[in-house]
């Protein structure tokens, strides 16, 4: 009768190095975001990219056009809203769609928007706040508002009033 063979098990411990993910832009936006002691400090530490997407330029616009003389709560309200209702499935699926649909903002004439001084600190402000909103970095006063308009003027909306930020009220 054969009787199997003893087998003799050598282990060899070596360390195993597997290599650091490379860290992306957005990554390094989370980075700051999670660092960030205020809103302030986020919008002043996220960079303002050399180009920007249709879709990025149409937020910022509109954060730029509503509420430009705003605090950085209000402008990101304003942006935030945009976000939502692209998100949202009851408006167009896109910040461009969400903008320029009819009658939706005062400032679009057509199809299109105003020229923008694009060296201002507040267009600069702005895309800085279309970047926040569009990757969530930051909650807005009013987050979950999918309406708003100027305090000066009264619609008569049947929505639920969320809050007033600087000139604007925010409804669900």
């Amino acid at each position: 009768m054969n009787t199997p063979a003893a087998i003799t098990a050598t282990f060899i411990s070596q360390p195993v190095v597997q290599p650091v993910a490379t860290a992306t832009p957005e990554a390094a936006i989370e980075a700051d975001a999670a660092v960030a002691a205020s809103l302030a400090e986020l919008v002043e530490e996220t960079q303002v990219p050399s180009a920007l997407s249709n879709e990025l330029e149409c937020l910022a616009g509109a954060v730029y056009f509503e509420a430009k003389s705003e605090t950085l709560a209000g402008q990101l309200a304003v942006g935030r809203v945009i976000v939502a209702r692209a998100n949202s499935g009851r408006f167009p699926s896109s910040y461009c769609g969400v903008v320029y649909q009819p009658s939706q903002f005062s400032f679009v004439r057509g199809h299109g928007m105003p020229a923008i001084n694009r060296d201002s600190r507040a267009w600069q402000t702005a895309v800085r706040i279309a970047r926040i909103a569009d990757e969530g970095l930051w909650k807005s006063p009013v987050e979950g508002a999918m309406f708003f308009h100027a305090a000066h003027v009264s619609p008569r909306w049947g929505k639920t009033r969320m809050a007033r930020v600087d000139s604007h009220i925010f409804y669900r």
